[in-house]
């Protein structure tokens, strides 16, 4: 089998920055794809935690004045992926969040720095380092968005172009006057079928429109985005273009995610044996401040605290929680609104709901392997990853019935239908009384200790990991390459 080279472009990697689940991806699916005959390299922005973990990269090109500023092009490595990073310290070079000043605004100049990523992918994509030369360029997200755009434009031979969306919600739309800024031409770009949106532009419908082929994370989201509603502005382009559209349903890494080896946890665990589930538990209590009991449902959060997310609707589910006599350990960040309103929560009901705002991976960690089961009421999900780290945990997901939280949870109502064994609770329409239903019916289901104990056997049989899901890039990529041979 041909050998295939892919440039990823992505504005995040984990484990070097993160700040959502595509990170995750882009960390992920290189280290995959080697098994699937795929040599993936991913281009990133030179942020100060890249810098620091990259200190002895190899310089490949230098420019007095790259998009405002000195910039160079390093290669390197670390946790075995290859990176290419793009050091432009004027454009990069900031504390903090990669997206957003400590205010939560929109760095001004984020379209200036992302067109640089994007234009830099291109010029990889025609050569600019000869000893990788990628038959495919995979741009992941609105960041990497011109990539596709700028080899389009370029009018030259190109590599094949994939963008992947990881959540609609994200468009990058920006002012059409950036158009000749970054180096587009105005005349032929600046068009409804280019960049142009609602008269300004978007980054995220230029990769839409000029890809060669288009993904997104589950197949139910794949369908949900070719809605008006769905697609945010962009439901029509995608209903042209459903021919070239497709999901691929996400992994996690089993290496970091695995409560056999985890050394984020109190006490490690496996399939033959669940009984440490409840020393972890009892830790986890502690850490939030909870009763210590082992007959109380212990519900863990770990999310964004948003109105996507569903967070508000778990607020109206906290009498619920309280009658069904659940407790609640929730760990997130977000809308301040919603921060300052579950910190009240917590106040009003000691022992029983336990709040901690921000993001830590032991933590996060540790509510898996923990609680008995994990809460996802998201309005819209375009995968989701803590409900698959959830099912690896033992943890039972009680999900909103949309995109891949469809996909990957099997309701405890629909396992016979399904020919699946059921794994979860799912509920909709998406409202509050939906959700609570939801709740009383896992609240029974715990207390049957032969049916939770299905439930969690299964969730922990079930793959979640990047091995067929990788199996289905290398397909697509091998695709695109033979239909433009």
């Amino acid at each position: 089998m041909k050998p295939v080279r892919v440039l990823a472009v992505a504005s995040e990697v984990y484990p070097i920055v993160k700040t959502g689940g595509l990170a995750d991806v882009a960390g992920a699916l290189p280290l995959a794809l080697k098994a699937h005959g795929v040599e993936m390299r991913t281009l990133m922005p030179g942020y100060p935690d890249v810098m620091r973990l990259l200190a002895g990269a190899t310089e490949i090109r230098r420019w007095p004045d790259y998009f405002g500023g000195p910039g160079r092009l390093l290669a390197g490595s670390h946790d075995g992926l290859d990176l290419f990073v793009l050091d432009v310290p004027h454009l990069y070079d900031r504390p903090g969040n990669p997206y957003v000043t400590a205010d939560g605004v929109d760095w001004p100049d984020n379209g200036v720095r992302f067109a640089a990523l994007s234009r830099i992918a291109a010029d990889i994509g025609h050569g600019l380092v000869p000893a990788f030369v990628p038959d495919v360029v995979h741009a992941h997200d609105w960041q990497a968005g011109l990539a596709p755009a700028y080899l389009h434009y370029d009018n030259r031979p190109r590599p094949g172009t994939v963008m992947t969306i990881h959540n609609m919600a994200y468009q990058g739309k920006f002012a059409r006057e950036l158009t000749g800024a970054i180096g587009l031409p105005w005349e032929s770009s600046f068009d409804v079928h280019g960049l142009e949106y609602f008269g300004g532009i978007s980054f995220l419908k230029a990769g839409l429109q000029l890809a060669d082929r288009i993904t997104t994370v589950s197949p139910t989201y794949a369908h949900e985005i070719q809605s008006d509603e769905g697609g945010m502005g962009l439901g029509g382009l995608l209903r042209e273009r459903a021919g070239v559209l497709s999901g691929i349903l996400n992994g996690i890494d089993i290496e970091v995610w695995n409560p056999q080896t985890d050394p984020h946890i109190a006490y490690r665990f496996g399939a033959q044996d669940l009984t440490f589930r409840a020393a972890n538990k009892a830790v986890l209590q502690q850490q939030f401040n909870l009763d210590s009991s082992d007959e109380a449902p212990l519900l863990g959060v770990i999310s964004r605290l948003s109105w996507q997310k569903g967070l508000d609707l778990l607020l109206e589910a906290i009498p619920t929680i309280l009658a069904e006599g659940m407790q609640l350990a929730l760990l997130g960040s977000g809308d301040r609104d919603l921060q300052d309103r579950y910190k009240a929560v917590a106040r009003a009901n000691p022992g029983r709901i336990g709040v901690m705002i921000g993001y830590d991976e032991i933590l996060a960690h540790l509510i898996q392997a923990g609680s008995d089961a994990l809460l996802v009421p998201s309005r819209f999900e375009p995968c989701g990853l803590t409900q698959l780290c959830a099912l690896r945990y033992g943890a039972v997901p009680i999900v909103a019935r949309v995109g891949g939280l469809e996909d990957t949870i099997v309701d405890i109502g629909e396992a016979g239908t399904s020919g699946r064994d059921a794994t979860g609770f799912k509920f909709g329409p998406v409202t509050a009384d939906a959700f609570a239903g939801a709740l009383r019916k896992a609240n029974a289901a715990f207390h049957d200790k032969p049916t939770w104990r299905r439930l969690q056997l299964s969730g922990l049989a079930t793959d979640v990991s990047w091995r067929n899901r990788a199996g289905d890039y290398a397909a697509l990529y091998r695709d695109l390459m033979a239909s433009r041979a």
